[in-house]
Order: structure tokens, then sequence, then C-alpha cells
């Protein structure tokens, strides 16, 4: 996996504008991983996927993923941290499930990107689990509400990390709830965070020394620095 730079995070951003976080995640997994398709990472597990991007993402930024949030009983903000390395530390392989006579691949991005046009949650989830039957001649048809949860229940015990939930507590309030964290979300805000930066860093330093974009990107982050500290001193 290749480690990114201030002009790849500029580009992702950039590139990234107005996307789908279904996209964003691949695109930022495009840029560190350069031989593999776009097409072959839209067909990963999104445990997978999501597994990578947390690698990628310790990589840029570190190992700690600190976080806030706001109590659902009272409304006290609450800070976090999760250990990026340990989340994702488990095997790739993920195991098809048979519910019914029928067989299930995990879900992908690409199965992701054709529910997200669904408006209503029923058919999104019905969209969603069709895509992945290993069987082009079965269907949902004659599965219950009930058969349609185990299958999205055991789909999510064979690939956990397709779906982070937190169990969170308030210390104040003693109020205890669950919350998803959407790893392409948090590392896409990092991304747009530091590309921002690096905006600020080039716009300082071309006024002052009037080095082009290139040159001051080409600069390594610490010298960077160092002359931003004597500009604004």
């Amino acid at each position: 996996m290749r480690a990114l730079s201030s002009p790849d995070f500029l580009d992702l951003w950039e590139r990234g504008y107005g996307l789908h976080p279904v996209d964003k995640g691949l695109l930022a997994l495009s840029a560190a991983l350069p031989a593999a398709s776009h097409e072959g990472l839209a067909d990963w597990p999104l445990g997978r996927r999501n597994r990578a991007l947390v690698a990628l993402r310790c990589s840029c930024f570190g190992p700690q993923l600190k976080a806030w949030t706001s109590c659902k009983g009272c409304g006290e903000k609450l800070e976090f941290e999760l250990d990026g390395e340990a989340w994702g530390a488990s095997s790739d392989r993920v195991e098809p499930i048979v519910v019914k006579g029928r067989s299930f691949r995990p879900p992908t991005s690409r199965d992701l990107a054709r529910a997200a046009g669904e408006t209503d949650p029923g058919l999104a989830i019905r969209r969603l689990l069709t895509g992945c039957l290993m069987d082009a001649a079965d269907s949902l048809e004659e599965l219950s509400e009930d058969d349609l949860r185990e299958i999205g229940e055991r789909m999510a015990a064979a690939d956990p990390l397709a779906e982070t939930r937190l169990t969170l507590h308030c210390p104040e309030c003693g109020e205890r709830w669950e919350e998803s964290l959407d790893i392409v979300s948090f590392f896409w805000a990092e991304i747009e965070a530091r590309a921002k930066r690096a905006l600020f860093e080039v716009h300082t330093l071309a006024a002052a020394y009037g080095w082009s974009e290139r040159e001051i990107l080409s600069l390594s982050e610490p010298r960077r620095a160092l002359y931003l500290e004597r500009i604004l001193a």
C-alpha cells in the first residue's frame, strides 16, 4: 500500500468533491493501490474494503482514531478513541451464507452503490440482498421480513467489519446507546482537513516567497512548517 503525500491529499479532495461516500472510499483506495483496478476494488467485500481503509488511514494519521459525538440523552459532548491497528486485525476471508436454500455472498461497494438510489429503506435492502444472491436463478420472492432480517444478521456476523457498531456510555446522565462509525466518512473528513491545510500552506508560502504550488508541495512537511513559522512569527 503506497503512502499518501500532500499532493495526493489535494488530488483526492478535488476529485472526490461531490462524490457519493462509496465512491470516495474507492477513490482513496485507488490512490494507495495503483496496481488495483477500480472495478476490482468495487468487488471487495465491505469488511475487506473497510480494513484496507483503516490501514491506509493509520499510515497517514497514526493508529489512534479520535472522535466525538453527542449523548442521545442529555446532549453532552463525548470524546472517544479507537485503536485502528486492532480494529483492522481480522482476516479478509468471508464465507457465503445460506438461508432458505439461497446462497448469499457478502455485500460489496458495488452493491451499496446500486441500493443507494432507492429512497425506500425496505426496497433498498431488497435490492442490496438481491445483488448478493450467488445463483442468478434465485430471488427474494416468498421470503418474509423475518427471513430478510436473518440474512442481514448472518451477513453481519460473517463479515463483522462491514459495519462498525460502537456501544457508548454517557458519564453525565448514564445513557447507553449504539452508534455506527463510518470509516469512509471519518477518513474523508481528515483527508479534506489535510488538503485544506496544504492549500493554506501553499497560499502563505507563495505570497511570501513567490514559489509555485509544485515547488511548495515538493518540500517535506517539516521544511514547510519551518518556513511557515518564520512567516507567521
